[in-house]
């Protein structure tokens, strides 16, 4: 007679296989949901989050009239009506950009000289310069750019593209978070801002930390060698699996995956993180020490982006950077150089090495805030700086069929409204997913009697800017 014990030790290779094997065949099932009827432009996406809100005055959106009024009252038929985080009450006055813009390339774009090497690739990004969003508040106006609504809950874009296209990779999660600071006021970014919302749990972001453990918890704990682990987490997903067969719970299947990729990251994670591969000339693009290549200098925002680029390289559908540190609401002539310094050769970087390595010609890379910055100063708190701003901020991005070398939209004359061509964050979003072969309005997952989409009701393909 077989006992329990004979039984799962028979099985659990049998058992985890099927369990892992429907799962995997569970990623194709968005595919035929959200209809690729066209060709992909792009296979993953590489986001660029510029948390606190950039100002577009001294990045993208040069306002020579806003200067020429510089100190003077906002004329109140800007204003009026117009909601306002912390300049209630105070008087509002225009303070023109504060640092000189300057032409790039061989296509013109203005980029502020704060930008120069941002600037040096001018000619492969395009500038949007009429985002608008509908929160004006940091953690609301997040959630906007990363769900589609202000909603708490619903489940982040890195998560929508993972279920949409499935798993590119088994030894990685599909959707990785990166997080660095520097600046004024690094608020911290809620874990929600990458969650799965109401999606399988297998789509969720997973954040990698600075550090010698990147992922904690998943080195092998001292005394536990690899057949041992092997055998543990067989066991777990027989179980799991067992259990499934009555109950056909997603999570289940989600923690058999995660038992999984966890065994699998203890050999692919420190792989990833080996910067003995990379050239010194490649680190030096990106503006690290090649003489400190086993530290990987973690938690540096040009760090994580080579780290980005090494992650797509291995199948991660979904890669989002967030640099913590731009809301300038004070000493904005301080503060902006500092985040411009940290921040601008890193992502210019990764765009001319993504290119070099045929890279760039199916990678969607985007660089926003998730607002922008009021034309009015604000010297309430020291300096002179920039309140909140969600009717108009700038945003670029780069390669997978995005036009090189192109401004697209405006702002009115103090940069108050997007006023030519205006585009919301939904309409970035529906672009995204039509770079990557989804359709926005298809790709949906019916919950409590509801079929929900990233874009929520709205969102359009902005066609002009491929």
């Amino acid at each position: 007679m077989l006992d329990r014990r004979g039984f799962l030790r028979g099985s659990t290779g049998g058992v985890a296989s099927l369990a892992l094997g429907g799962l995997l065949s569970q990623d194709g099932f968005a595919l035929d949901r959200a209809g690729l009827n066209h060709r992909p432009r792009a296979r993953r996406v590489i986001f660029l989050t510029m948390a606190g809100g950039p100002s577009q005055f001294e990045s993208f959106d040069e306002k020579p009239e806003l200067t020429q009024l510089e100190g003077q009252p906002m004329p109140a038929s800007f204003t009026d009506g117009q909601p306002i985080a912390q300049l209630q009450g105070f008087q509002l006055k225009c303070m023109g950009p504060r640092f000189p813009f300057q032409s790039w390339g061989e296509s013109g774009q203005r980029i502020t000289s704060l930008f120069p090497h941002i600037g040096g690739i001018a000619d492969r990004i395009c500038i949007v310069r009429s985002m608008h969003t509908d929160q004006i508040n940091h953690d609301p106006a997040h959630t906007v750019m990363n769900t589609g609504t202000s909603i708490s809950g619903r489940p982040s874009m890195g998560s929508w593209v993972t279920y949409g296209l499935g798993h590119g990779t088994q030894d990685l999660p599909s959707f990785v978070v990166l997080v660095s600071k520097g600046g004024r006021n690094p608020q911290p970014i809620s874990t929600r801002q990458w969650h799965s919302g109401f999606l399988p749990g297998r789509y969720q972001g997973v954040q990698f930390r600075g550090g010698s453990e990147p992922v904690p918890y998943v080195g092998r704990p001292p005394g536990v060698d690899e057949d041992a682990q092997r055998r543990v987490v067989d066991t777990a997903a027989a179980l799991n699996g067992l259990a499934n067969e009555t109950l056909r719970d997603p999570e289940l299947e989600t923690r058999v995956r995660a038992y999984e990729l966890a065994f699998r990251m203890q050999t692919s994670v420190p792989e990833l993180l080996d910067l003995s591969d990379e050239t010194d000339e490649t680190l030096q693009l990106y503006g690290l020490d090649p003489g400190a290549k086993r530290d990987f200098q973690a938690g540096t925002f040009a760090a994580n982006a080579l780290l980005a680029r090494r992650l797509i390289e291995r199948g991660v559908r979904f890669v989002q950077l967030y640099h913590r540190g731009w809301d300038h609401h004070n000493d904005v002539d301080k503060f902006m150089p500092i985040c411009a310094g940290l921040t601008d050769q890193g992502a210019a970087a990764l765009v001319l090495d993504l290119e070099r390595r045929g890279l760039l010609e199916d990678t969607l890379v985007v660089w926003t805030g998730e607002f922008g910055r009021t034309p009015m100063v604000q010297t309430n708190k020291g300096g002179p700086g920039r309140d909140h701003h969600m009717r108009a901020f700038s945003l670029w991005m780069a390669g997978a069929g995005v036009q090189g070398g192109m401004t697209y939209g405006s702002t009115d004359d103090l940069g108050y409204h997007a006023v030519e061509n205006p585009v919301h964050v939904n309409d970035l979003h529906a672009t995204m997913l039509h770079l990557l072969g989804l359709d926005h309005e298809r790709l949906t997952w019916r919950y409590r009697g509801r079929d929900f989409r990233l874009t929520d009701v709205a969102g359009r393909v902005v066609h002009e800017i491929l």
